[in-house]
């Protein structure tokens, strides 16, 4: 074994963690807010769950990202993992992985705020999240070292046929806009 080899395998295996749970937050967020979530019950585990899970890809995503700082080939430098674009492996792929790692944080971190900045404010800024899970998708099918094996990509599309299915089912839900008083159909 090389020298920081045991960084990419840490790096690597972060990065799966964190496209699983990432995968199963947005999943469960999009049951819920498809007013999926089953009796309150149900849905409180589900809302417990999805927080969980969501702090979990957060640690995930860090851990992916430093312990590249280690790898003995890759060499990415802090600027490499912290700034899009700018590394010279597969710059535009792990451009988009560094963007989602910080919308990630972003959206997840908002939780807490959420008082501050209104529950409404809160929600609408919350749908930007599974843009996390598809910036998550291309950066690993671009820069995933396994990425062309079977079993991630199989991962990846029985995540993603759901989510797909439980967007639409999400936006079928919106409420229609609501007609300006005075004015009949």
């Amino acid at each position: 074994m090389t020298q920081g080899h045991e960084f990419w395998l840490v790096s690597r295996s972060a990065g799966v963690v964190a496209l699983v749970t990432v995968a199963v937050s947005v999943l469960i967020g999009l049951t819920l807010a498809a007013g999926l979530g089953g009796p309150p019950a149900r849905r409180r585990a589900l809302v417990a769950i999805h927080e969980q899970t969501a702090l979990a890809s957060l640690i995930a995503i860090a851990v992916h990202g430093l312990a590249l700082l280690g790898d003995g080939f890759l060499k990415p430098g802090l600027a490499g993992i912290a700034i899009p674009f700018v590394i010279d492996f597969k710059p535009v792929f792990v451009g988009l992985g560094i963007i989602g790692g910080y919308l990630a944080a972003a959206l997840g971190l908002s939780f807490y705020a959420r008082r501050r900045i209104g529950g409404k404010r809160w929600r609408k800024l919350h749908r930007a999240t599974p843009l996390v899970y598809v910036l998550g998708l291309i950066h690993t099918l671009g820069a995933g070292t396994d990425a062309q094996s079977s079993w991630l990509r199989a991962f990846m599309l029985a995540t993603a046929v759901p989510a797909v299915a439980l967007l639409i089912a999400r936006l079928a839900k919106r409420k229609p806009a609501r007609k300006p008083k005075g004015v009949t159909a």
